[in-house]
């Protein structure tokens, strides 16, 4: 049996959980305050997602970057590729809030959008 301890990240409370493993099933988990927790310890311990946020570079703006995120999370082992497209990638500005600026990111089927407004 193997233990997984881990910090719950879905609220300020940051709960510590503890996940009981037996090969890639899940026995128990201990230690969550609200059922966020419990749901983010069976995703954690079974297929880790994150949203990432970065910046992008504006050409013919004011500003030379634009912040920017996942549209929704993405499987923690695309962070890499992701974050090489968003590297690569450009906006023309004016960029609004909400733009999609990479369509279907690193192939995750996850679209980049602005999160701030850039003139």
């Amino acid at each position: 049996m193997e233990i997984k301890e881990l910090t719950c990240i879905n609220c300020p409370m940051g709960c510590l959980l503890t996940v009981e493993m037996d090969g890639d099933e899940i026995r128990d988990i201990s230690g969550y305050t609200c059922p966020r927790g419990k749901t983010y310890a069976e995703k954690e311990v079974t297929n880790p997602t994150r949203v990432v946020t970065s910046t992008i570079k504006v050409v013919g703006g004011k500003k030379d970057r634009v912040a920017c995120k996942t549209q929704y999370d993405i499987p923690k082992d695309k962070i890499g590729a992701v974050m090489e497209a968003i590297n690569a990638a450009q906006a023309q500005a004016p960029v609004v809030i909400g733009e999609v600026l990479i369509a279907d990111v690193a192939g995750t089927g996850v679209d980049v959008v602005a999160t701030a407004h850039a003139v």
